[in-house]
């Protein structure tokens, strides 16, 4: 019996609706092709929206010494080396004019009192640094870009999620889809697809992100045979919320140590002191992350399993000004009021350094007509990403891959799609329809869990091997899962969807942190506690068959005269 579904054309195709993907749809757009979005979740509903301390950009309105050059060594130099120089290079020179470009496309920034857009103190920036809306600034970013893409003729499908990536030869040509809230299937015939899916950080248990984070583009890329690299880099934020059980893992931003919060033990000690003297709370995340982690084991952390964050001192004005989301979030959520008591905080799971492998200057991916932006892609933030760089990363290659996109759309041609090739993955999707299939939700709650346990802040050989089996273990139970009921609005058949994709991401996590026997930024061995220069390398991720293989590849050689500007490496 044939499958029915909906075809559809368009010159780029992007998958993903957060800062990345709106800011590539407005550059796409403006370069004279056709443009459609599609996002599983809502126009204006994305993880952008949970990033909240600022953009990093050197724009010198505090600090005049504040330059890209500075900008550019901060970010290899917190990458550990293993950052793509021209990635860096780019972010650091172009963001100043991405916040500029925002600011007249209406973002409402803080400002100072002469009037410029304000900047604050973020760990790790040599300079204060981040523009930013209160604590609000990836709800501003996302609200200004949508208000510019509603006022182009730029396609939006929301609620769609896309299955699988299609292909003729060697040359991804569209995709196919289920509209979630209607069980329709969607195929797409597109000349460039766009992958601008965000993380994965909800293979773990604990975490700041949102639902949307589960690998979709990860796997949707993989399986194309598109590469991914430094997958094994997962930032730990070190400030989560730890109560109630409810919100543990949530966000506690940055900017507020960046505006003066002190983090204490359950011995009222300013234990920063002890292991970043200098550079203290604004050490970078990798730093404080592991600080709280120390002081939690050693049994000096708070009745609910954190560490104390303080910002009273600064007084209720200053923090209900700067600080209006967390004041909230902790006074709705907690019970506690920041402008007189400490907050409980802990590291969660926050960020993926690693992703697919793109090319700096058009983010094209190994595989042809396929292009990937924002926490999705590789390269940029090496083995520790600077707090701030991750919203400028998206505006910044947001924008180089709608243009990169849209210059090979003029010379491509749209393909055909294969009508067995559709309809066997609508088949595929039906299959999990099934009255005795396995819960979805256990096998991700394992999964989960078992990178919480096995894969976090610090890492063993015993514990990565653990994990390993377990996720191979869960991969052969992942294709006998399956829900009740239809296609429209079913929650279930989605996380039977998102599985193999959680799972192709847990697995390279896990990879690549037993292939790296050393420790370098975000990825902290307790057995191979050293950094070790042999391994200044980038572990590429690679299907074969059915299998994922890894290879170690050079960090590119960088120019001379940026050589210059970036502090050596020490051992």
């Amino acid at each position: 019996m044939a499958e029915k579904y909906i075809d559809y054309e368009t010159d780029i195709l992007i998958i993903g609706a957060g800062g990345a993907g709106l800011r590539a749809a407005i550059a796409g757009f403006d370069s004279g092709v056709r443009v459609t979005v599609v996002t599983k979740s809502l126009l204006g509903k994305a993880h952008t929206v949970m990033a909240e301390g600022g953009i990093a950009a050197s724009l010198g309105n505090l600090d005049s010494k504040d330059n890209w050059e500075v900008h550019f060594n901060d970010t290899v130099v917190e990458g550990v080396y293993i950052s793509n120089w021209r990635m860096a290079e780019l972010l650091a020179r172009e963001a100043p004019d991405r916040v500029y470009e925002l600011e007249q496309y209406g973002a409402l920034f803080d400002r100072t009192p002469e009037g410029k857009i304000s900047q604050r103190a973020f760990g790790a920036h040599t300079y204060r640094r981040l523009c930013h809306v209160g604590d609000r600034t990836g709800l501003e970013l996302i609200k200004t870009l949508e208000d510019q893409v509603l006022h182009r003729d730029i396609k939006f499908f929301d609620e769609l999620y896309i299955t699988k990536l299609l292909k003729k030869g060697d040359r991804v040509i569209g995709a196919v889809g289920i509209k979630l809230n209607s069980g329709e299937f969607y195929a797409f015939r597109a000349k460039a697809v766009i992958i601008a899916t965000g993380g994965c950080g909800k293979i773990y248990k604990v975490t700041s992100n949102s639902w949307e984070s589960t690998g979709d583009g990860l796997g949707l890329a993989f399986n194309a045979g598109a590469e991914l690299m430094d997958m094994e880099m997962i930032q730990f934020h070190p400030t989560g919320m730890v109560y109630p059980p409810g919100v543990r893992g949530l966000l506690v931003t940055e900017g507020v140590r960046g505006d003066g919060g002190i983090l204490l033990n359950s011995e009222g000690e300013r234990f920063m002191l002890r292991y970043s003297p200098k550079k203290k709370e604004l050490d970078a995340r990798d730093i404080v992350a592991r600080a709280n982690y120390a002081e939690i084991m050693a049994g000096r952390g708070t009745p609910h399993g954190g560490v104390y964050l303080d910002i009273s001192h600064k007084g209720a004005d200053y923090i209900k000004t700067k600080l209006p989301s967390m004041y909230a979030q902790f006074k709705d959520f907690a019970g506690v009021d920041i402008t007189k008591e400490k907050m409980e905080v802990a590291p969660t799971v926050h960020y993926q350094m690693g992703g697919i492998k793109v090319d700096p200057d058009t983010t094209k991916t190994n595989v042809e007509g396929l292009f990937a932006a924002g926490e999705v892609a590789s390269g940029l933030h090496g083995a520790n990403r600077l707090g701030g760089n991750s919203l400028a990363d998206i505006l910044v290659f947001g924008r180089r891959s709608g243009l990169g996109a849209a210059e090979y759309t003029k010379k491509a041609t749209l393909e055909d799609l294969s009508k067995s090739d559709i309809e066997a993955e609508i088949a595929r999707v039906k299959s999990y329809l099934r009255d005795d299939g396995r819960n979805p939700y256990e096998v991700i709650d394992e999964l989960s869990t078992n990178m919480s346990d096995n894969v976090g802040i610090i890492r063993t050989e015993t514990n990565l091997q653990k994990a390993l089996i377990k996720i191979l273990e869960l991969k052969g139970a992942a294709p006998r899962v399956g829900v009740r009921g239809g296609l429209k609005y079913n929650k279930g058949l989605l996380a039977c969807l998102e599985i193999p994709n959680m799972l192709i991401a847990a697995e390279a996590v896990v990879r690549g942190a037993m292939t790296r026997k050393e420790s370098r930024g975000a990825h902290a061995r307790s057995d191979y506690p050293k950094k070790d220069p042999s391994f200044k390398k980038n572990i590429i991720y690679k299907k074969s068959g059915d299998e994922m293989k890894l290879e170690l590849r050079p960090v590119p050689e960088m120019p001379e005269n940026l050589k210059k500007l970036v502090d050596p490496e020490e051992y």
